[in-house]
């Protein structure tokens, strides 16, 4: 007979477990900040053509306006811009041990959160 204990728990894997909202939020920042690598070459792409000359400032707003997928790609590269910054400040405040019970942990990953919402649309308005 074994005498292995029965009652161990088992390892069911990330996503069968359910991650409190400030882990999601953490989890968010750092994959933002790696989809940033490719959204900051557009914006530098952008920013090339537009500061080339008269008529570069003109096709850069001429592919913004267009309202297709570089107007699409840029408006998710501000969002993720300020989501990053938004949770950075979050972060920061947490190395600082402001907000680093789990209640505020929850209220501060909300309030980033519906900051980053209210900015997508404003950036959608703007762009759109």
């Amino acid at each position: 007979m074994s005498t292995l204990n029965s009652n161990r728990p088992i390892n069911q894997g990330v996503f069968t477990s359910r991650l409190p909202l400030a882990a999601l939020a953490s989890i968010t920042h750092r994959i933002t900040g790696v989809l940033l690598l490719a959204g900051v070459g557009l914006l530098i792409y952008l920013a090339d053509v537009a500061l080339s000359s008269e008529a570069g400032f003109a096709d850069a707003r001429a592919l913004i306006d267009a309202g297709g997928l570089v107007t699409f790609l840029l408006w998710a590269t501000l969002v993720a811009i300020c989501y990053h910054f938004l949770a950075g400040v979050k972060h920061l405040l947490l190395d600082f041990h402001i907000g680093d019970n789990v209640r505020a942990a929850f209220g501060m990953s909300i309030a980033v959160i519906v900051l980053t919402a209210i900015d997508a649309i404003w950036l959608g308005v703007w762009l759109w």
